[in-house]
Formats: C-alpha cells, sequence, structure tokens
C-alpha cells in the first residue's frame, strides 16, 4: 500500500512506531502495522483526505495512538467493514463530552477516563476538547459508573470543567454511524439550553425537538403559553422548578425553601391568569417547551 500511495503522494514520509510525527505540516495517518505515514498538507485536496480517511485511520500528533479496538470502532463508523453486520456481544452507548479549549492534555485525560473501567474504553476524539466515549454495558450484577461521579473525579483530580451527554444503550452496530452523527449534533444543541453538566439522551429530547421548530413558532409558544408571565424570571423559575420535581408540591417547596401555600398561590395564579392546569401533566408538558422556548429567547 505504501507504495503505491508514494506514486501518487511522492513526499510521503514514513515514521516508526514509538516516535512522533516530525512536523506539523504533515497529515498524519496509522497503518495497521502502527506506523505512521505523513502526508504534506499542501499536496492534498478536499477530495484526497476524504479519500484517504475511508480506509486510513487518521493521527494526530498530539493526540493517543489509536487502539485496535478504537480502530475497530472508526472502521465501524465509517461503514468500512463487514462487522457492521454483526451482533454485539454487549449493548454499548456513545457518551459525548466536552471540556474549556485547552484545559488538559488529551493523553491525560485519557489516563483518567481509563482509570475508572476495569476494560479498555474507546475514546474518538473530534478535536483536542471534545468527542466520544463508548461504553459498554455492564453484567447484571455490575453498575455504571453514573457520570456525575466521574466529572467529580476529574474535577477534583485535574480541575477541569467538563459536559457530559450521555446516549442510549444499542443493540446493533448497522445504527452506530447514525448515532454517532446524531449524538454530535444534539450535544451542540442541547448545552445551549441547559446549564447541567450531565444529561441522558432522554432528557436532551426536548431541547431536540424544540430545535426543529422556526424562532417564530418559539416565540408564539412562549407568548401563547406564558402570556404576562413571560418576562417574570422569579415566577417563572418556580414553575420550572415544579416541573423538575414531578409536580410535586411538598418538594418543590422544599427545594425552593417557601412555604407550602406560598407555592400554591403561585400555581393557582398561574392557572387561573393562563387557563392552563399545570397540574394536570398533558398541560405541564405544552408548558414544559414554553418554558424551554422563553429560555432560548433570552
Amino acid at each position: 500500500m505504501i507504495q503505491q500511495l508514494k506514486k501518487i503522494f511522492p513526499e510521503l514520509i514514513i515514521e516508526p512506531e514509538n516516535s512522533s510525527p516530525s512536523s506539523l505540516e504533515y497529515k498524519w495517518f496509522l497503518l495497521e502495522n502502527r506506523e505512521k505515514i505523513g502526508i504534506p498538507l499542501q499536496n492534498l485536496t478536499d477530495k484526497d483526505l476524504q479519500l484517504l480517511e475511508t480506509f486510513l485511520t487518521p493521527y494526530q500528533a498530539d493526540f493517543p495512538i489509536p487502539t485496535e479496538k478504537e480502530i475497530r470502532w472508526q472502521q465501524l463508523l465509517k461503514q468500512t467493514t463487514e462487522n457492521i453486520h454483526a451482533v454485539p456481544q454487549t449493548p454499548y452507548r456513545f457518551v459525548y463530552f466536552a471540556m474549556n479549549k485547552e484545559q488538559i492534555d488529551p493523553l491525560l485525560f485519557k489516563e483518567s477516563i481509563q482509570a475508572l473501567f476495569s476494560y479498555q474504553i474507546p475514546i474518538l476524539w473530534e478535536n483536542r476538547h471534545e468527542g466520544i466515549i463508548i461504553e459498554e454495558k455492564p453484567p447484571i450484577l455490575e453498575e455504571s459508573i453514573p457520570y456525575d461521579q466521574i466529572i467529580d473525579v476529574i474535577m477534583n483530580d485535574l480541575s477541569v470543567n467538563i459536559h457530559f451527554l450521555v446516549g442510549p444503550y444499542l443493540n446493533s452496530y448497522q445504527c452506530a454511524s447514525d448515532q454517532y452523527k446524531r449524538i454530535l449534533t444534539y450535544a451542540k444543541t442541547t448545552f445551549t439550553y441547559s446549564d447541567k453538566a450531565v444529561l441522558n439522551y432522554y432528557e436532551a429530547l426536548p431541547y431536540i425537538l424544540l430545535e426543529q421548530v422556526d424562532e417564530s413558532f418559539q416565540n408564539h409558544l412562549s407568548q401563547v403559553v406564558l402570556q404576562e408571565f413571560s418576562n417574570d424570571n422569579e415566577f417563572l423559575q418556580t414553575i420550572h422548578t415544579f416541573l423538575q420535581c414531578n409536580l410535586n408540591i411538598s418538594v418543590t417547596a422544599k427545594k425552593l425553601y417557601m412555604h407550602r401555600n406560598s407555592l400554591q398561590y403561585r400555581l393557582d395564579k398561574f392557572i387561573e391568569n393562563t387557563g392552563i392546569d399545570i397540574r394536570q401533566f398533558h398541560q405541564a408538558v405544552t408548558v414544559y417547551f414554553a418554558l424551554l422556548a422563553n429560555m432560548h429567547k433570552d
């Protein structure tokens, strides 16, 4: 293969397995024998890059060298392997992560994540500060590590701010490529609405659905449902907390440090002025979407 590539790219260079690429002016790829080849970026068109990335594994100089497991996943996601039709031995899920730029070296981050798992955990990087962790579903008698706890560990050890969007478990490789692309796209939308450090995929879906409608409808939803309360941030926070507490007045009052009667008064006021009984699940759903639309408008 190398000889054929050299005919097309005469300035191609080869680096041995354990060396670091000598120049950032090259686009680097990893071969099956763990050697790295570099082609001058100035000699590559966008079409060349797309073609090379279909059958070679891209490699960035300051990133961890992809493991065999990560390379297999890259091939699966590119749908360039027959294994796409195989049935996974274990359900898996994609977990998106994002950190502040230049906050931590990718090598150190991978080491920290790997220390929390008992098996080799694949990490596919999009850039230096975001990527996808591929997590296998643990056996019945074991529990997966909550990502809230993972954040606590990373914060304590490395002082890194990080966000996770935890995808659903999948039982097929055929849907992997589509789900991978979706979670990357949806994460960028989700974290513009929510400031939570960890969100699961099902929590994110309302944000994603709302993003599908145009801005004029979002404004309409906010005005029609929230009416006179649309600019009353303190009141809306009360309503939002009530929804987050599963329409439970006692839990909401405790969380807001508010007397139960005071909370009931606010709920009654909302119901009376809007005609929407927020205590009923189906009507509460509409209010929830209106709150998200109103939040996004701000």
